[in-house]
């Protein structure tokens, strides 16, 4: 595994750096962890307050006693939607929404989770029970800065959440301060599947409008 990042084109990495849910239980060497953070608390931080700290867990015993939580989540989201997801007749490639094979990673990530060798969990002091729209402006810019670096070491992970259906029990596993809440679990590994590819999305000129809203333009 490399141990010096790859010189990833700044763009070729916002493009090609997809969720990746398929990694191995390889261990992550320290020092390269303290690179992918260093660069993750490089992200935007409104009036540079800061206010975030950043879990790291590789202990398995942790993880094995959250990794239920994980999979009940899963199971309420997406799990009893299995049959319909997974139906012949579905489409495999719709335009929005799980394919086929996301749907598939999605599983395999819900019950091989414990097996990621790092988990970093973003965290928010005085986060707890705000519903403030805005609360994580200041937190998911260094969140997607914390996947590009680690794919620039060839670490695949993924922003996800199902572990917030058991919140209160997760906190105190993780020995969170009464008014912190976690803002997301990003779980890392050396990718055993998969590519670094640009993901599918919409045609540009169906999301993007012009001075007010609906006004479309062709690009050029």
């Amino acid at each position: 595994m490399p141990d010096t990042p790859d010189p990833v084109g700044l763009l070729e990495g916002l493009h090609s750096t997809p969720a990746r849910r398929y990694l191995a239980d390889t261990p992550i060497p320290e020092d390269v962890l303290w690179e992918l953070l260093d660069a993750a608390v490089r992200g935007p931080s409104g009036g540079n307050r800061q206010p975030w700290g950043w879990l790291v867990v590789t202990d398995p015993a942790t993880k094995a006693a959250i990794a239920p939580f994980y999979v009940e989540g899963w199971q309420r989201s997406y799990g009893v939607r299995r049959e319909e997801l997974l139906h012949p007749d579905r489409d495999p490639q719709p335009p929005t929404g799980l394919s086929t094979s996301t749907y598939r990673a999605v599983e395999h990530l819900a019950h091989h989770i414990a097996e990621a060798p790092v988990w970093v969990f973003p965290v928010l002091p005085g986060a707890a029970g705000s519903q403030d729209k805005r609360l994580g402006g200041s937190i998911y810019g260094a969140v997607q800065n914390l996947l590009l670096a680690a794919r620039a070491y060839g670490i695949g992970g993924v922003l996800t959440s199902f572990h917030l259906t058991h919140e209160q029990e997760v906190n105190a596993l993780l020995g969170l301060p009464e008014d912190a809440a976690t803002m997301g679990l990003v779980p890392l590994g050396y990718p055993t599947r998969g590519r670094w590819a640009q993901p599918r999305r919409r045609p540009l000129e169906e999301v993007v409008f012009w001075e007010r809203w609906g006004e479309t333009r062709n690009r050029s």
